[in-house]
């Protein structure tokens, strides 16, 4: 069983995913939510949390006086509450080195990357770049992260058509389905690769 920290900004519906997956789907008895950090107070996935039982935590990147000071603040959270894996569910403020280098994370990206990644390309400015660009797919990426936006070893990732009069919101709905699947695959992924990894160092 791995502790897995989930690191939000808005409503949380891939937290709600990785959640349901712990409680009763592909996660079960393999992994389960540690705690839930928001760097936004009102961020509906607190809320979620809090409903579920997990510690939810309010991070205000205000109350630093620089991000690395933040991001201390989160490593220590992480840490406490002895996390394993972090997701990066929608989590708009980029981690710095003394986070990074510190834990396993991985990150869901709304695109195919490499295409439509990089600093400020999430939520509806990369579906908006998508149709702009007059893709005929898109879909979801989870990916490791690394020190650079978008940049990290492509975990899991599954495309979906972009149709004739989509808008930000028709492609939008589409792809985040795709994210609700693959966000838990990709940790099964990854626990799978811990657990191979343990058992050849066991066997050494």
């Amino acid at each position: 069983m791995i502790d897995i920290g989930v690191l939000i900004s808005g409503g949380g519906s891939n937290l709600q995913a990785i959640m349901d997956a712990c409680k009763s789907g592909i996660l079960k008895g393999k992994a389960m939510i540690s705690v839930v950090i928001s760097n936004r107070q009102d961020a509906f996935g607190l809320e979620r949390a809090r409903k579920s039982g997990i510690p939810a935590v309010f991070i205000n990147k205000k109350d630093f006086e620089n991000s690395a000071a933040f991001c201390e603040e989160i490593k220590k959270t992480l840490t406490k509450n002895k996390v394993d894996l972090v997701c990066l569910a929608g989590f708009l403020s980029k981690l710095e080195p003394n986070v990074v280098q510190n834990f396993k994370i991985i990150n869901i990206h709304p695109a195919l990357l490499p295409k439509h990644g990089g600093q400020g390309m999430y939520g509806h400015y990369v579906h908006e770049a998508v149709i702009k660009a007059e893709e005929k797919e898109s879909g979801a990426t989870v990916h490791w992260v690394d020190e650079h936006y978008d940049n990290g070893k492509i975990i899991v990732q599954e495309k979906v058509p972009v149709l004739p009069g989509d808008t930000q919101f028709t492609l939008a709905a589409r792809v985040l389905e795709v994210e609700h699947k693959i966000f838990p695959e990709a940790i099964l992924k990854v626990i799978n690769g811990l657990n191979a990894k343990c058992s050849i160092n066991n066997a050494n």
